[in-house]
């Protein structure tokens, strides 16, 4: 018994899954390629933020001695060592959840370190870029409006951080949504494609 169709119309049902098939595959392929090149976006963008924060560290040293240095730059220095660390890991796979979850919270030490330095030197960017205000807009702890993610309150005054990490959320939001879809998680469930997480 031959598993080939007998029929033409056999036949036109196969090409119309294969095709089919094709198409979701490459949809798929190009969200999640939208994904990838967001994130080398974004990885530019915090890598700046980090030089910025570096040169900051590098620029106190000769002010301070090394008592008042060990207890006020070196939480920062601790904060800016374990990003770029996490930014090299997170590099390697852009799409694993537990990676960029990890990245999130070092984004986060080192911002509150940052603002417990330089409680003056924060600039908060909504997320097309425009300058919202130039210290954090919601308390700590206090969660942003529904639907919408609270702005983080960036270290060099530059918004191209903020606009990276809106980019990046909004193509994971996207690719996320496209591999939940039926019919399409069949073919994410075939080639193995898996959620990716934002940066929050």
């Amino acid at each position: 018994m031959s598993v080939l169709p007998d029929s033409m119309a056999g036949w036109i049902v196969v090409a119309v899954l294969l095709f089919w098939f094709v198409g979701a595959y490459n949809r798929l392929v190009r969200l999640r390629a939208a994904v990838l090149q967001a994130y080398a976006t974004l990885d530019a963008a915090l890598r700046k933020q980090l030089d910025f924060v570096q040169a900051s560290i590098t620029a106190a040293l000769p002010e301070k001695d090394a008592s008042s240095h060990s207890s006020a730059v070196a939480p920062l220095q601790a904060a800016s060592t374990q990003l770029a660390t996490l930014l090299g890991a997170t590099r390697l796979h852009p799409l694993d959840p537990g990676g960029m979850a990890a990245l999130a919270t070092a984004l986060q030490v080192l911002i509150t370190a940052w603002q417990r330095q330089h409680p003056d030197a924060v600039t908060v960017f909504d997320a097309d870029g425009t300058l919202s205000r130039p210290a954090p807009l919601l308390p700590a702890g206090a969660s942003a409006a529904s639907g919408t993610l609270e702005p983080m309150a960036w270290p060099e005054p530059s918004a191209a951080a903020e606009i990276a990490r809106s980019q990046f959320n909004l193509a994971v939001g996207q690719y996320n949504a496209a591999i939940v879809q039926f019919p399409a998680l069949l073919v994410a469930w075939m080639v193995r494609l898996r959620p990716a997480a934002p940066l929050l």
